[in-house]
């Protein structure tokens, strides 16, 4: 029998440990504009020897000048800061080349599945994403006991909610949609309203609020009453009215109005994807005459050096022991923070001139035109790592003649289509749509009418994927889509 209980073991082991500059690198490479903003402004005020140069105060020639100046300085000063830096961004370049013989050892052990591809665009997709409602909701969904039939309920409900969590279609209708028992849906239906935030998954707001107050075990009060008797008065804040038909005084009825409007009408709009967030584009891509310029966005970037005061008196000899430490440690942090956003940037440009490369029908003629592209063709190309790529295009967007879109905009599956090119499952989207905004509205196309379209134009894709990206587009069914004349 083995020996249970605790043991000493001693094992070897190599691993490679980010340092805090190292993961401050990573996080300037995946800030968005105005999040690295704020962080070079913190920065500013916490190190003293960091300047910011005045929009019209020096000229790039001048600060290229200074910069090369640095480089080439003789004092043990800038020799170490410079050797510390390279060092920190070869163990970046380590890293990745570790990534890199991670993968390839992994594939050579295992077989490698369109399941493992879809896991592993997931993880990529999702890294550093905003938690949106439905994530929220399938995460605490997961936790609860349930059969299987209900737990697809549930999850076709999460995804029929709008932007303020109610629910965009009839339990009937989900009940057809997915050919569940009625009552399993029923059943799925007041699961989803004990998850988090409360009124989640309602029909409407009158559902909303009385569920709201039942999860607060206030089913009985006035506030409830009115809400469930009295809705259409309280609409038009008849209170009076109210207060009659309730034999309730004024008073307790303004008390219970009170109690309502404390309550929350949209439950699911903080996670919500417009949360009036400022899209400020990172790059812009435009045609100039008839050549494709990529424009860097770095006027929300402050431009910064080292001020020539501290290095004067490090030089100098005029402070020693630990302030001199102290200004040297800071000068390195600033210079790895230059060092940083001169990378972050360089590796956004590079990035942008392959996906133009690759996309250049796309800014030609627009989303009909997209190409499957994954971020490992535009790693490989990049000379990086596919995480690096992953980072590095994060929170940002570009702008185009055709609009301002996610870089994960371009970073699409796809499908193989007329002649043996590749079609981006956007691309497809965007025919289905045209397909069925051209149809005859007294006699709407079914899903496999447009399976046959398609095929007609060499894209083959099955009628369940027809069904899927319809209803991503917020295109109603066959039947509900019909228009007597």
């Amino acid at each position: 029998m083995a020996h249970q209980g605790l043991q000493q073991v001693q094992k070897q082991a190599q691993t490679l440990v980010l340092a805090p500059q190292l993961r401050q690198s990573l996080k300037i490479l995946q800030a968005a504009t105005l999040e690295l903003r704020n962080s070079i402004l913190e920065e500013l005020q916490q190190n003293p020897t960091l300047e910011e140069l005045p929009i019209e105060g020096i000229s790039l020639e001048q600060e290229t000048s200074e910069a090369n100046q640095e480089a080439t300085d003789n004092d043990n000063v800038s020799n170490d800061e410079m050797q510390l830096s390279e060092e920190d961004y070869s163990k970046l370049s380590q890293l990745d080349e570790d990534y890199r013989e991670y993968y390839t050892q992994e594939a050579s052990n295992s077989v490698y599945t369109s399941e493992d591809a879809q896991r592993r665009q997931h993880f990529f997709d999702s890294l550093v994403s905003e938690t949106s409602l439905q994530e929220h909701l399938i995460r605490q969904a997961d936790l609860c006991d349930m059969t299987p039939t209900m737990k697809e309920g549930v999850d076709y409900l999460i995804g029929s909610l709008d932007d303020r969590g109610f629910l965009t279609t009839t339990l009937s209708d989900a009940a057809l949609m997915t050919r569940l028992p009625l009552q399993d849906m029923q059943a799925a239906s007041d699961l989803l309203k004990t998850l988090d935030p409360p009124g989640i998954g309602t029909k409407d707001l009158q559902d909303c609020l009385l569920t709201q107050l039942e999860l607060m075990e206030r089913e009985d009060t006035l506030a409830a009453e009115i809400i469930r008797d009295h809705y259409e008065l309280l609409l038009r804040h008849r209170i009076p009215d109210i207060a009659r038909k309730a034999g309730a005084s004024v008073d307790e009825i303004q008390f219970a109005i009170e109690e309502i409007a404390a309550l929350d009408p949209a439950p699911g709009s903080k996670f919500s994807d417009d949360n009036n967030r400022v899209v400020v584009p990172d790059v812009t891509v435009e045609k100039q005459d008839d050549t494709w310029v990529i424009i860097l966005n770095n006027d929300y970037i402050p431009r910064l050096r080292i001020s020539p005061a501290y290095k004067e008196m490090i030089a100098t000899g005029k402070i020693v022991g630990k302030d001199k430490e102290y200004i040297r440690e800071k000068i390195r942090a600033g210079r790895f923070l230059m060092n940083s956003i001169e990378q972050r940037q360089q590796t956004i440009e590079r990035i942008t001139e392959e996906i133009l490369k690759y996309q250049l029908e796309f800014f030609e003629h627009g989303v009909s035109k997209l190409r499957p592209l994954t971020m490992n063709q535009i790693a490989q190309t990049v000379g990086v790592h596919e995480t690096t790529v992953s980072r590095a295009i994060a929170n940002k967007f570009i702008e185009t003649p055709h609009g301002v879109f996610e870089f994960k905009y371009f970073f699409t599956p796809g499908y193989q289509g007329k002649n043996g090119q590749s079609v981006s499952n956007k691309s497809i989207k965007d025919r289905i749509a045209h397909i069925i905004g051209d149809e005859n509205p007294a006699k709407p196309l079914s899903d496999q009418e447009v399976v046959k379209i398609l095929a007609e134009e060499d894209v083959k894709i099955a009628r369940r994927t027809v069904a899927k990206y319809r209803e991503e587009l917020g295109i109603l069914p066959t039947n509900l889509r019909r228009r007597f004349h």
